[in-house]
């Protein structure tokens, strides 16, 4: 694998353009002739590994994202943050020419952390990133972003997150899932109509799925839809008080979650692990469920 050092984060505002243009290009890559002219690659992962060194973590941007997913304030960083120092390297690697899919449209179903141990504003972090595990889904085709921040040469976090990209397929296991019945819950959030696009300023992640109802219509939604990791880092929010220095936190993103909406929160245990699931008040479809468990 090569490894490319960045000397600065890459830019949002270019990349999603770059994204858009990406998903008008995708079906000339199916095209003999044309796809050649446009790229994407010869339908594997690109084998780049991107570094970003010397991270330092904003105290403004820190508060305002705990303030949006309920962290209490505090120098230390949640568990979820480092996602939107990576995001942006995950970004590029998705937005290159040989990647073999569109970003646009693109759909989160998994993300697994560990923090190996606290860590805190004032440290400098370097964070590595490269996708990986490509693999048939039975709706498509999905792989990971794997991310890595150290400090110093101390590994301090890791992040798996799988996305799908969509081909069809019937997803009946996925159905039967959703037929579950949900567990009492322990409170009821309601989710505002504009929690995507604030998530989306202070994360980066500006899909049109998360910012307007005829853009995410027009990506195959039903909605407008909150983002899966600002759900996740709102019920890691619920733990902060009692979070251990060493833990594993993972969620599977199910039914997209349609904004606004009112949605029950329930926890509960089953030995070590800490589980955890958000479920629509009216109709109980699962939107997320996960686990924490001290490492």
């Amino acid at each position: 694998m090569s490894v490319k050092e960045l000397s600065s984060s890459p830019g949002m505002r270019t990349l999603y353009p770059k994204a858009a243009l990406g998903s008008i290009e995708a079906p000339l890559r199916r095209l003999p002739v044309l796809g050649s002219l446009v790229g994407g690659g010869d339908g594997t992962l690109p084998d780049t590994e991107l570094v970003l060194a010397e991270v330092e973590i904003d105290r403004e941007h820190l508060i305002e994202y705990k303030r949006i997913c309920g962290f209490p304030y505090s120098d230390e960083v949640p568990a979820t943050y480092p996602h939107n120092i990576a995001f942006p390297l995950a970004m590029q690697i998705m937005t290159d020419r040989s990647f073999p899919f569109p970003v646009i449209g693109m759909v989160h179903i998994e993300n697994r952390i560990t923090q190996l141990r606290p860590l805190k504003q004032h440290q400098w972090l370097t964070m590595r990133v490269r996708a990986d595990d490509l693999a048939e889904h039975d709706k498509g085709t999905q792989f990971d972003i794997v991310a890595e921040a150290s400090v110093g040469d101390e590994p301090v976090w890791r992040s798996r997150s799988t996305y799908l990209h969509r081909e069809g397929g019937s997803g009946g296991g996925d159905k039967k899932k959703q037929s579950e019945e949900p567990p009492e819950p322990d409170a009821v959030w309601d989710v505002p109509s504009d929690i995507g696009r604030r998530y989306a300023a202070i994360s980066g992640d500006r899909n049109p799925i998360h910012m307007h109802p005829v853009a995410a219509r027009l990506f195959g939604m039903p909605g407008m839809i909150a983002h899966g990791m600002w759900l996740k880092g709102r019920c890691l929010a619920t733990f902060a008080h009692e979070l251990p220095d060493a833990y594993s936190v993972g969620a599977r993103f199910k039914v997209p979650l349609k904004i606004p909406a009112r949605v029950e929160f329930a926890t509960w245990r089953e030995g070590p692990e800490r589980r955890f699931a958000v479920h629509d008040e009216k109709s109980g479809k699962p939107h997320l469920t996960g686990g924490l468990e001290p490492s």
